[in-house]
């Protein structure tokens, strides 16, 4: 095998599926804790749909944190949850749920090794309720 490694560009590119809203389910909920001590969901968000059905979209985290708690609100809202009042639930009652979820690419300097990786990420209000029968979406505002 010969291969020329210098042309191979520095960095790492972690996108399965193109920028734009992609109907998707939660795929899996990892819990853990954010840096300021407060509970966080890591969802894995998976296409559902298309081209792309069964690929990552992109991870994204809510954070139950007093910060967090208003875009917690959004995204459990736009999965369907009702939110106007006492919600209890568990990481896994999310698996399964479907939303329609924006996408964008963003590259990320890893801490510990500097490398720099493109990723989809998802904006702050980038969740909306997954599209109706008659194809209406609302938005997570």
């Amino acid at each position: 095998m010969n291969y020329d490694f210098s042309e191979i560009a520095e960095g790492d590119n972690l996108v399965s599926v193109p920028a734009g809203k992609h109907l998707c389910r939660v795929a899996e909920v990892r819990e853990g804790t954010a840096r300021d001590g407060s509970e966080r969901w890591s969802l894995r968000l998976e296409v559902c749909d298309g081209d792309f059905a069964g690929r990552t979209a992109a991870w994204d985290s809510i954070t139950w944190s007093e910060r967090g708690i208003h875009r917690v609100q959004c995204v459990l809202a736009a999965l369907g949850f009702d939110v106007s009042g006492r919600v209890e639930l568990r990481a896994g009652d999310l698996v399964g749920l479907t939303a329609l979820v924006e996408t964008q690419l963003e590259d990320w300097a890893d801490p510990s090794t500097g490398l720099v990786r493109t990723r989809c990420a998802v904006p702050y209000q980038g969740f909306a309720a997954a599209p109706a029968e008659n194809g209406a979406v609302e938005s997570c505002a």
